[in-house]
């Protein structure tokens, strides 16, 4: 095969600037079953990944097309992109749905006394402790100085949050006390991502041309992509963790669980993990990952910096996050 003919696979298989492409992609990132593949099976997709971007070709691997971007996926649910290391099971993004619906089951479900909720919140963050750690940049790694304070801020966000609330809630409707968690995880989104991303809103985030090719950095582009994937990350939570009270209080009211209280736990992740499913990949894509801005809607020094480099350009390019 020629090089004209070789397939990108450094890019996304669907167009990220539509909507569907970015759900498509998505959907397949986060792709659950990935989780259950094993050893072998992504040793084989690390090996065809490996081997294409090395120049064999599709027919002396004996693969198509199709083949290869399922090996493509597949390995990127289970390897670091920057170090090529395989994730921890538990940090990768194909496991985001089965944690995910599980801590927030279980959350909704434990939600009255104090010491369940400091649990679950607790549990809750150490998880997206684990995932921002596993996930983090292999170039720019984040310093275990600012997981340590996004872990101990994002917690306590989290805990002080859901007892306030809950202590408000006690005198008011039974479903306005199952809400609660959900602010609580707001809460601690709206500090733990900050927190995480310090060093982009201190110094700016990498600007780029259309070539890739870094031209400057801004604050101000920092703060938008933060607000974003904290808006997304909110969004995302949502869904499970407002239908499954509202269910579970129209079950409540009937006592339809009466006997078998036991199963309130159970359909609680059930109900998340459907929600999950979908609300994980469909937020995700919400934003385009990589965002163009207009150099004059940059600070003034930084669209200096950026003209004394190439005085034509009129769009840059950041890369928003996750």
């Amino acid at each position: 095969m020629s090089n004209e003919n070789r397939i990108d696979i450094e890019k996304p298989y669907w167009d990220q600037n539509t909507f569907r492409g970015r759900a498509l992609h998505f959907l397949t990132v986060t792709n659950p079953l990935n989780v259950f593949a094993s050893n072998k099976a992504l040793e084989y997709a690390r090996n065809i990944v490996t081997k294409y971007r090395k120049g064999e070709t599709l027919a002396k691997l004996g693969i198509n097309e199709e083949e290869l971007w399922k090996q493509k996926y597949l390995f990127d649910s289970a390897y670091h992109p920057d170090t090529g290391e395989k994730m921890i099971i538990i940090g990768r993004m194909s496991a985001q749905v089965p944690m995910n619906m599980t801590i927030t089951g279980l959350m909704m479900t434990f939600y009255k006394s104090t010491p369940a909720v400091i649990f679950w919140q607790w549990f809750n963050q150490s998880f997206n402790a684990i995932v921002n750690y596993t996930n983090r940049s292999g170039k720019t790694p984040i310093p275990k100085e600012t997981l340590i304070q996004s872990y101990i801020g994002a917690t306590g966000g989290a805990v002080i949050t859901a007892l306030s609330l809950n202590r408000l809630a006690r005198h008011g409707p039974a479903l306005v006390g199952r809400l609660v968690p959900l602010a609580a995880v707001a809460a601690a989104n709206c500090v733990n991502i900050p927190l995480m991303r310090i060093t982009e809103l201190q110094n700016g985030i990498e600007l780029q041309n259309e070539s890739g090719i870094e031209v400057g950095k801004s604050k101000s582009a920092a703060q938008k992509a933060i607000a974003t994937v904290t808006l997304s990350r909110i969004l995302m939570a949502s869904p499970s963790m407002v239908l499954s009270p509202i269910i579970m209080n129209y079950i409540e009211k009937r006592n339809i669980l009466k006997n078998v209280k036991w199963a309130s736990a159970p359909i609680q992740v059930i109900i998340c993990g459907i929600c999950l499913t979908f609300a994980t990949p469909l937020c995700c894509a919400l934003f385009v990952q990589r965002v163009p801005i207009s150099v004059d809607k940059l600070e003034p020094e930084v669209q200096e910096e950026i003209r004394s480099r190439d005085p034509d350009v009129q769009t840059v390019y950041y890369n928003k996050g996750l």
